[in-house]
């Protein structure tokens, strides 16, 4: 197959940051995709439906001239999240989700939630609405393994959460673990998994292997070969609960490459071409379009896509730093040939 054509794809998971980053970055994304799910980890977080719509607002001021790239805000949870905003969030056009992050988790986290029976008030008016949680799945107790904080959080979290609240549509963001995979796939239908490209590409030796490598740290961390060749065969498995999201998450070079690394990948550069080169290695290529395209519309009940891609078999180089502003960022896969190439 030299060429492929699929209906346009959307992020079901980006991070595009806010200021001269998101004006830099978000032209890559609405190259793409014809839509994204936004995270609202800024700083300060988005934590209200006027909040989420000015973001809406300055992320359509920063598109192109004549892109059609629709963002689908979220609203970040938070111990003090009331009722009355969950409610004017499930109003809005605009808003599609609430984000759940527990504190500390990953960056700009320190607002999370600090234990998850405080939010179940909350949950339950969500439960009601039918508006969609969207979980970063790990717990951030210190004397659990990092390696470990999937696995923990679905025993912990996730599964009590799911027996309470049976009709709640909840998001299993960026799954990294074989026991996430199989919790998916046993799992009731109002339950999914976003998964990113960095984890399917990448396993932990990436990030440790002939020296620390700054630029594939992200959180979830990269787990061992045997996670990364389960969610690998989800993704590629044609089930309707697995789809994409790439938490594209991008840091300036010098925020990465510093005594303290900031967690995150940015794959938004070559996100889609690199799904391709992924499912055509698993023997799934035929697979790809649902899997961009469709499950994750289906799920937040949107209409597919009218327009679409193309996709073209040809080597070329993932640039090894990208311009932005006055900075740089170093994209996923940074330097290295990938086969196919959006037209």
């Amino acid at each position: 197959m030299q060429t492929l054509t699929i209906t346009s794809p959307d992020d079901f998971h980006l991070h595009l940051r806010d200021g001269a980053m998101m004006r830099g970055v978000v032209p890559d994304s609405a190259r793409q995709f014809a839509r994204a799910i936004i995270m609202p980890n800024l700083e300060p977080p988005v934590v209200t439906t006027a909040q989420a719509l000015e973001y809406h607002g300055r992320i359509k001021a920063a598109l192109p001239a004549g892109s059609r790239f629709e963002p689908m805000m979220t609203l970040f949870l938070t111990d003090n999240t009331t009722t009355a905003e969950l409610h004017a969030a499930g109003e809005s056009s605009h808003i599609f989700a609430i984000k759940y992050y527990p504190a500390g988790a990953t960056t700009n986290s320190e607002n999370g939630v600090t234990s998850i029976d405080r939010i179940y008030p909350l949950l339950e008016v969500m439960d009601e609405i039918r508006l969609p949680l969207l979980m970063h799945g790990e717990v951030t107790d210190a004397d659990i393994d990092i390696f470990d904080r999937e696995r923990v959080f679905i025993e912990r979290i996730l599964d009590p959460l799911m027996q309470k609240f049976v009709n709640l549509p909840v998001v299993f963001e960026h799954i990294t673990t074989r026991e996430a995979v199989e919790y998916i796939k046993q799992g009731p239908d109002n339950l999914v998994a976003t998964i990113t490209p960095h984890h399917l590409l990448l396993n932990r030796n990436a990030l440790l292997a002939g020296g620390l490598r700054p630029h594939n740290y992200c959180l979830p961390v990269l787990k061992a070969e045997q996670h990364r060749e389960a969610i690998v065969a989800a993704a590629t498995s044609g089930h309707p609960r697995f789809f994409l999201g790439t938490d594209s998450a991008p840091h300036f070079k010098r925020a990465k490459e510093s005594a303290c690394s900031c967690a995150g990948i940015y794959s938004a550069h070559s996100a889609i071409e690199l799904y391709a080169e992924i499912f055509e290695q698993a023997g799934r290529l035929d697979r790809l379009e649902n899997f961009a395209s469709r499950f994750g519309a289906d799920f937040y009940g949107l209409p597919q896509n009218s327009s679409s891609i193309t996709l073209e078999k040809s080597d070329w180089t993932v640039p090894v730093e990208l311009a932005c502003g006055e900075d740089s960022i170093v994209p996923l896969w940074s330097g290295q040939t990938c086969h196919w190439k959006l037209k």
